[in-house]
């Protein structure tokens, strides 16, 4: 399984005065826009934690996701949530030919913890020999930062609060994250039990 983001959060959907603010920076300055691209990288490294902690894709993006075999003959689970559209489903010849699926071959079954690509008949086209699956994807929950909830905003803002404050902090400290951010995050985690979700 390969899953490739192959759109970046764009620069407008980050709240980086909202950030000032939190910090609590001063403005009105000469040079007041002069750490906005420190803070916006900030905030882009908490949003990738949060995100990779969560298998929550907080401001909306295109994937893809490449597989050599289905999960079950009639169902695949999307490893990342909310997914909001399926735009393609295309099965790939070893030679790396692509063969689009019919649209009327699937449908997406909607869930905040394990959106699944389900059959519409009875199963999921068959994969290649020695080839692949591509499925792509929109993600997210939504194009803004508002459209984000009101505690994985505020869990954006700690962590990125916690690595400017720790900013020139070098030493290792084993990947913890500060407890009000894993607090508000914890109902957004997904269970992992064997090799699927729960």
């Amino acid at each position: 399984m390969m899953l490739i983001e192959e759109t970046t959060v764009p620069q407008s959907a980050l709240p980086v005065g909202l950030f000032k603010e939190h910090l609590r920076l001063g403005s009105g300055f000469s040079d007041d826009g002069l750490q906005d691209g420190l803070l916006e990288g900030f905030l882009r490294s908490a949003m990738a934690a949060i995100e990779a902690r969560t298998s929550k894709v907080l401001i909306e993006r295109d994937f893809a996701l490449t597989l050599s075999a289905w999960a079950e003959p009639g169902q695949q689970p999307l490893p990342v949530a909310p997914v909001s559209a399926v735009a393609e489903v295309a099965l790939l010849d070893r030679t790396g030919q692509e063969h689009p699926v019919n649209a009327a071959a699937w449908r997406l079954r909607p869930d905040m913890q394990r959106p699944v690509l389900l059959a519409t008949g009875s199963g999921l086209p068959a994969i290649p020999q020695a080839g692949s699956v591509r499925l792509r994807f929109l993600a997210g929950f939504g194009p803004d930062w508002s459209d984000l909830p009101s505690d994985l905003q505020q869990a954006v803002m700690l962590l990125a609060a916690h690595y400017y404050e720790y900013r020139h902090e070098t030493q290792f400290d084993g990947g913890c994250m500060p407890f009000g951010v894993t607090a508000l995050i914890e109902r957004y985690r997904s269970l992992r039990i064997g090799r699927g979700l729960v």
